[in-house]
């Protein structure tokens, strides 16, 4: 039922934006030309010549919206939130939009070699209503939703069975969901010592064999069942308890702790099945991610080549050693490969010692190559693997084989990483877990990003990376 909800939330958020699409469209334009908030240097134009941008920004924004992860299940987010990622869609798609109409010019008039162009500030003040109107749209949208489902007695009252550690997190998760209509209204628990109290806000009503009465006396909808699985005697003796009552019952299966990544329900010919790992990272996902990393690090490649000579004279003249340096390091499901840098350590660095940490302050650094560590400089050849496929943008940082294997026996979930492919950046390095820091924080940090990729995040990930920049000590 969740995820129907989810479905139909979607479709009227998805019109909602369609129809503050159109009133931001029409708003801006009284504003630029009929109140002419900023000053007119030209006649007002047709407003039909307008209108043909139309088909393409009801095409582009919503398209932008999607993939930036807006029509995508957001319970924990807050209102603000919310915000912040409306206003990153809209200035994405409105620097597509900007793209498209500096290429798109048609003639000024039928047989005219002159052409016409679209008012800049036209385009700004679309974005900046835009914003306003959609952020405003949908906090309308969600509450008439929630009221809707109040009044229209479609609200679900939720019973969840069992107060324990599987309980708080499904109840969690429902009482981030109260504006689909989903209430829970309490828990029944076997504890003595849970009974009469609070837990969430909610009150322990009662234990596993009251459940037929607190059915009744609180008029339940749902039934969630939230046991350990050494309770399987007591959960069967329950579904059968609560067999012939009219109440929807869903069982919360206790294996989420050996959940990989995500888990999802499939079936095979009518058998339910359960995906440990399923990864948002599929489909036109990785297609869009992919299409990013060509036309960003191409992009990189080219602005940076006319200063590649320039360090590679700096980096020769340092040591007379070799400008490259690559190293091998594990990537997408494990598959090793060849990672580029900017050598910054003395030739045989590693000779005698065998593969080691950096530290701060290195003494197998060279003097240019302090630098360009510090600064992240030996990095830019990676470039070269992210046009490649070898690695993403924004990832997870790869490591050498030796490490890895090392890592895995202390941390069993540590292959998780390489379900997707490595990057320049991540998630964990913007937050400054990076080089010779923390490897559980590093995993923690690459697991969420995981989990909760987006076009979005990527970008957001991105921006933090040039907004502070890689500075630092060791890596």
């Amino acid at each position: 039922m969740i995820q129907q909800r989810h479905r139909i939330t979607a479709a009227v958020l998805f019109a909602g934006d369609l129809v503050a699409t159109l009133a931001a469209f029409f708003g801006a334009w009284l504003l630029r030309f009929e109140f002419e908030l900023v000053p007119l240097t030209k006649s007002t134009p047709e407003l039909g010549r307008y209108v043909e941008l139309l088909p393409i920004i009801l095409l582009l924004f919503p398209l932008v919206f999607y993939f930036l992860g807006l029509y995508r299940p957001r319970p924990s987010a807050s209102r603000v939130e919310e915000a912040v990622a409306v206003l990153s869609a809209v200035l994405l798609a409105t620097i597509l939009l900007s793209g498209v109409v500096s290429w798109y010019r048609p003639a000024l008039r039928p047989g005219s070699i002159e052409y016409f162009t679209y008012s800049r500030a036209f385009l700004a003040l679309f974005a900046v209503v835009q914003v306003a109107v959609v952020v405003l749209t949908r906090a309308g949208v969600r509450w008439l939703l929630h009221s809707a489902s109040v009044h229209a007695g479609s609200a679900q009252r939720i019973l969840v069975v069992g107060a324990g550690k599987l309980g708080l997190e499904i109840s969690s998760k429902l009482l981030a969901h109260r504006d689909h209509g989903l209430e829970v209204v309490g828990f029944l628990d076997d504890d003595p010592n849970k009974l009469g109290r609070q837990i969430l806000g909610r009150p322990v009503l009662g234990m596993t064999r009251d459940v037929e009465r607190v059915l009744a006396e609180q008029k339940i909808d749902q039934l969630y069942v939230a046991l350990p699985l050494e309770a399987h005697k007591k959960m069967m003796r329950l579904l059968q308890a609560v067999g012939s009552e009219c109440v929807e019952v869903k069982l919360v299966p206790d294996i989420l702790q050996y959940a990989t990544i995500k888990a999802t329900l499939e079936e095979i010919d009518g058998t339910p099945v359960i995906n440990l790992s399923q990864l948002p990272l599929q489909g036109w996902n990785s297609l869009v991610k992919r299409l990013l990393d060509v036309v960003l690090s191409a992009a990189g490649l080219v602005v940076l080549l006319p200063f590649f000579p320039l360090l590679a004279l700096v980096i020769w003249l340092d040591d007379r050693g070799p400008i490259f340096y690559r190293q091998e390091r594990m990537g997408l499901d494990g598959r090793p490969f060849w990672i580029w840098k900017f050598r910054s350590m003395r030739v045989n660095a590693e000779a005698s010692t065998g593969p080691i940490w950096a530290i701060q302050g290195d003494p197998r650094r060279t003097l240019v190559g302090g630098v360009l560590r510090r600064w992240s400089i030996d990095e830019l050849p990676q470039l070269w693997n992210v046009l490649r496929g070898d690695m993403s943008l924004v990832g997870p940082r790869p490591e050498r084989p030796t490490f890895v294997q090392e890592f895995k026996q202390r941390l069993p979930q540590y292959m998780l990483r390489h379900k997707v492919k490595a990057g320049i950046t991540g998630w964990a390095q913007v937050h400054g877990w990076r080089g010779n820091t923390s490897i559980r924080k590093r995993l923690e940090y690459d697991l969420y990003y995981i989990e909760n990729w987006s076009l979005g995040l990527d970008l957001k990930i991105l921006w933090m990376t040039l907004r502070h920049g890689l500075r630092h000590n060791a890596h």
